[in-house]
């Protein structure tokens, strides 16, 4: 049996104040497997990216409780949680946030001369060019495609070699073809380096592709289903 690696516990939280506070998650009970892959699926506004950044040690909840990694993250003080956030959960986002002026390698390599790790820059070499960016090393943002640009954003997730990686819509500013590219990229990694994969998708396909999908809805969990457990669609007659 695997332990879990994510664990959501009553997990409850408010966002903005007074009349204009969202009750975004509602007691969210939620554990993850370590090497499961699980894409959070639901309508707008539903909570689903929240969740995530709840899972990413981004947000804090109101109450409640959030394991990550056998690190109870609801009780560390920020500087605490930036350390641990920064050696054990990687974060891929839509948008890329790359800087701008960086080369690619210095995109990888900078957050880990920050938190001090050895050899960065030959650990975000190596991490390039495993993610198919080895020619493209010395190239800044605008000089690359937005696919290779996601590549740069996916190389700098795993620099640290984090045991969770978190994804929000990877595959949402790009095309369906550079998408598909994107998404198996993730998923190779994750299968590779024996990760736990959480993303955020509105991507029926994408979400196929882990082996369990948790559907938000109105702050709360509305299903969460094993994938190989799925009713296979009927076809029309």
């Amino acid at each position: 049996m695997r332990k879990t690696i994510i664990e959501l516990k009553q997990a409850d939280l408010t966002l903005g104040n007074a009349a204009a506070s969202v009750h975004v998650l509602k007691n969210i009970d939620l554990a993850i497997a370590q090497s499961e892959s699980v894409g959070i699926i639901g309508p707008s506004g539903s909570g689903k990216s929240t969740l995530l950044m709840v899972l990413a040690g981004l947000e804090r909840l109101d109450s409640g409780e959030i394991n990550v990694n056998g690190e109870p993250l609801h009780r560390l003080g920020e500087d605490a949680l930036a350390d641990f956030r920064g050696k054990n959960i990687g974060i891929v986002f839509q948008s890329f946030h790359l800087i701008a002026n960086m080369t690619a390698l210095e995109n990888v390599a900078v957050p880990l001369e920050l938190a001090n790790v050895r050899n960065p820059f030959d650990i975000a070499r190596k991490e390039l060019q495993a993610v198919g960016l080895g020619e493209r090393l010395d190239h800044y943002p605008g000089q690359l495609s937005g696919g290779e640009q996601q590549r740069v954003a996916i190389a700098r997730a795993l620099a640290p070699s984090p045991a969770v990686l978190i994804a929000d819509e990877p595959t949402g500013n790009l095309d369906v073809e550079t998408g598909r590219q994107i998404a198996d990229l993730l998923f190779a990694k994750q299968a590779e380096r024996g990760m736990t994969l959480v993303l955020v998708t509105h991507d029926p396909v994408l979400a196929a592709r882990c082996s369990r999908q948790v559907r938000v809805a109105s702050g709360r969990i509305a299903a969460d289903v094993a994938n190989d457990e799925k009713q296979p669609e009927r076809q029309p007659a």
